[in-house]
């Protein structure tokens, strides 16, 4: 009890009361100003900021026509094989001979372009609509190459025209010579099957393996040019590879998205 009135009695004591009150120490001061600042400056970025974002997907280096997939319209045995694989040939050139009981008869090709994979040998029992041959639609060496990406179909739409796009291709070393650099030149609408892919690409395996997690969007990119790289294109190293880039390469392409106002996430 005698403590009590002792506290009582000194808070009620006159004797404190012309000495200044202090708030807080400047240590205070300058942790409060620091988190000012930092609000002030979030609040900004929230505003006027932007948060970039990239898709990454399975990708392949081809001509920008594609591919397709030469097939027998006769049955019969296989006598000669007319081309090589990697020739080139022009429109309706001859591929195969194959016996009917009808006669000889000459498969050609459809369109112009490089015989990339051959099905057929000499001998083998083919019949009517048999695959026997993969053609790249090529007219000149000089054609450039092009990258197909397969995206996830829900990102296909944050995609904008010209979007940046880094390659890492599968027969370059990345860490000596960097990514393969490109630009989007054209996003499908709608989303490509297994056989879809197979027919541009002229092979089925390949269909199977871009459409394994689902049927995706096919994202074809234009490669920067560069005159002073062996390969002919833009590297994010200088010189990039000592070769030149064959088509129908695998690569992996990452997918700059339009940027996205960091307000539309930060808010719930």
């Amino acid at each position: 009890m005698q403590f009590r009135q002792q506290a009582l009695a000194r808070l009620q004591s006159p004797e404190e009361l012309d000495l200044p009150v202090r708030f807080a120490r400047p240590q205070g001061w300058l942790a409060l100003s620091v988190s000012v600042v930092v609000m002030a400056a979030a609040s900004v970025w929230a505003v006027t900021g932007s948060v970039a974002s990239t898709v990454s997907a399975q990708a392949i280096l081809t001509h920008g026509q594609g591919s397709y997939i030469l097939q027998s319209p006769v049955a019969g045995q296989v006598t000669a094989v007319l081309a090589e694989q990697g020739e080139r040939l022009p429109a309706n050139s001859p591929v195969l001979k194959v016996r009917t009981p009808q006669g000889d008869s000459i498969v050609r090709t459809v369109a112009a372009g490089r015989i990339s994979a051959l099905a057929a040998t000499i001998g083998q029992i083919i019949q009517t609509g048999a695959n026997v041959a993969a053609v790249e639609k090529i007219a000149h060496a000089s054609d450039p190459l092009y990258a197909t990406v397969y995206v996830p179909a829900e990102n296909a739409s944050s995609i904008p025209a010209n979007a940046q796009v880094d390659l890492t291709v599968s027969s370059v070393s990345t860490q000596e010579y960097g990514v393969l650099r490109g630009q989007v030149k054209s996003v499908d609408r709608s989303a490509q099957s297994a056989q879809s892919i197979a027919a541009f690409l002229g092979d089925s395996q390949l269909g199977e393996q871009f459409s394994k997690k689902g049927r995706p969007v096919a994202v074809l990119v234009r490669l920067d040019t560069s005159k002073r790289t062996k390969s002919g294109y833009k590297w994010s190293s200088a010189d990039g590879p000592p070769f030149r880039l064959d088509s129908m390469t695998l690569a992996s392409g990452s997918i700059r998205l339009a940027d996205q106002r960091p307000v539309d996430w930060l808010l719930p």
